[in-house]
């Protein structure tokens, strides 16, 4: 939404709460995301799955989410955020009580593909939304809400998977539904879980006014107007509101996929898309998924593991705190390149204790330590970097397509990550694995210090002009 400079006497309080409603959807994002590292190794047990149906198992919601992000940008522009909202909210809740109650590992499969539909429709439309309801001295704190409740849900998940288990091994259910889903079958439980934030999303949406930038774009101006007097408080303030993005509607050409192949814009597209897919092969979605496989294989018990998990999404979340807070004063680059050093020489540091553990008298505390700074590492760059730059570094007439692409992208990588990361475990060992995630760290780095700018502190034309001018 286009803004005045004058951004005085906006009501705050309903600005953050909009925002918040809408990030309850990252908080699903991550919970959905990472519900299931807990639940492999009992899922894989109870079906007698090989390693290839285990990379299914947790790529299956991936190929929803690849789904979900093709079209997720049109039906919100045909129907409005809001409803696209609602959908997604209904598609978790089906995904979490399907799961929860599904006889055969292939419903459990076609319901983790509705839940991953849902977590590419939110991925897509809850930044959207918060950035068309944010004031603009505010809005890049809020979208990066987004970000923050993502982490949120990693923890709330390995949390409650780890409660789940702690549950069921002290054998605190002795008959009926409850003993099925929380200790027999734990890993129902742990599903499930997630349909108490899905209905809640499903709730808070309801409470929320659609964006007034998508009313104005179809006509509904009057209704535009109402949301944004009670965000600025002021009718006066909101007509003239009603009035730039009416301007800058008008001005506005229409974006063509061709559009992205002129010289510089392709190269910002093709860098854009390395980046999303090399970040997911540098480990990190490994770690979210298979966090508790990789413990154990170093010796851990199921509960350590577990617990070991939560530690991870601590970590993650308060890094990504931090993030949001230096991200504007340090630089995207800076961080890059501080970030996936640290990333590098942890997994280097991975892979020798998988190697050399025994023979160094390696304890399990070395590798929870690397782990744990790996995590670090990771949260405050490229986690914290890559949407925000992609968000950047392209043109406004064909930033939208140029985001599917590289959307697009990064959800290919992610679904390869999770389906071959059982069988590189298996087929090139732990050791193996962690040293080729840090071997695909040097491309990424060198990719952003060759090929992209650095965009802190920049406006969006002088990064437009950087890439036209080739």
């Amino acid at each position: 939404m286009t803004q005045s400079k004058a951004t005085s006497g906006t009501n705050t309080g309903y600005i953050i709460f909009l925002s918040i409603a809408s990030a309850i959807g990252g908080i699903l994002f991550g919970y959905d995301t990472a519900v299931i590292s807990g639940t492999i190794g009992i899922v894989t047990q109870q079906f007698s799955l090989d390693t290839l149906q285990q990379g299914w198992y947790v790529g299956c919601a991936l190929i929803g989410s690849i789904a979900g992000v093709s079209f997720a940008g049109s039906m919100s522009d045909a129907i409005g955020r809001k409803k696209t909202m609602l959908i997604a909210a209904v598609l978790f809740s089906a995904c979490a009580i399907g799961c929860m109650l599904c006889s055969s590992f292939t419903q459990l499969v076609c319901f983790r593909i509705i839940g991953g539909i849902g977590i590419g429709i939110v991925s897509i439309v809850a930044p959207i939304y918060i950035s068309e309801v944010a004031t603009a001295d505010k809005r890049g704190t809020l979208v990066s809400l987004y970000q923050l409740a993502i982490t949120i849900g990693f923890l709330a998940a390995y949390l409650v998977n780890f409660l789940i288990q702690d549950a069921a091994y002290s054998a605190a259910y002795t008959s009926g539904i409850l003993q099925h889903i929380l200790q027999d079958e734990m890993w129902r439980g742990m599903l499930g879980s997630m349909t108490v934030p899905a209905l809640l999303y499903l709730t808070v949406i309801f409470f929320i006014p659609e964006s007034p930038r998508w009313q104005i774009v179809k006509g509904y101006g009057a209704k535009a107007a109402a949301t944004l007097a009670r965000i600025y408080n002021s009718e006066a303030s909101a007509q003239e509101q009603v009035r730039l993005t009416r301007e800058s509607i008008a001005g506005e050409s229409r974006s063509e996929w061709k559009a992205l192949l002129q010289p510089g814009i392709l190269k910002a597209v093709i860098i854009g898309s390395a980046i999303a897919i090399l970040g997911q092969f540098m480990g990190v979605n490994a770690v979210l998924y298979y966090g508790p496989t990789i413990f154990e294989q170093a010796g851990l018990s199921s509960g350590d593991s577990m617990f070991s998990q939560v530690l991870v999404g601590t970590v993650n979340m308060l890094t990504t705190v931090i993030a949001v807070f230096i991200i504007d004063k340090v630089g995207r680059k800076q961080l890059v390149y501080w970030g996936v050093s640290g990333m590098i020489l942890s997994l280097l540091m991975i892979g020798l204790y998988f190697s050399f553990s025994a023979a160094w008298g390696l304890g399990n505390g070395f590798l929870l330590v690397f782990f744990l700074f790996y995590v670090f590492c990771c949260a405050i760059s490229i986690s914290a970097v890559v949407f925000v730059l992609l968000s950047e570094m392209y043109p406004n007439s064909v930033r939208g397509r140029a985001m599917s692409v590289a959307g697009l992208a990064l959800w290919v990588g992610t679904y390869l990550i999770g389906q071959l990361t059982p069988w590189m475990l298996e087929t090139l060992t732990p050791a193996g694995t962690f040293f080729l995630f840090a071997a695909m760290c040097i491309p990424y780095i060198l990719i952003m210090w060759k090929a992209v700018p650095e965009t802190t502190g920049k406006t969006l034309e002088e990064i437009e002009n950087y890439w036209r001018r080739g």
